[in-house]
């Protein structure tokens, strides 16, 4: 057990943030998909709803760096 436990510690940064960039990417897809849902829908609206998508866009990939930048800060 303790073996395969060591095994794994070299690549505990990297299989964190692969788990790290699903939530963001599953966010982002959501966002945009229903950004162009909601211009189809309402193309007057388009300006408005394209920024507040954007801005949504922004807060989830600043998500995605910090958990690219944690397992440099918070190695063990």
């Amino acid at each position: 057990m303790s073996e395969t436990l060591a095994a794994v510690t070299g690549n505990i940064g990297t299989i964190g943030y692969g788990l790290a960039a699903i939530g963001p990417g599953v966010g982002i897809g959501i966002i945009f998909g229903n950004g162009v849902q909601a211009i189809a829908r309402q193309p007057e609206a388009a300006g408005l709803i394209r920024q507040n998508m954007l801005l949504g866009f922004a807060v989830i990939e600043a998500l995605a760096l910090i958990g690219f930048v944690a397992p440099f800060i918070y190695p063990k």
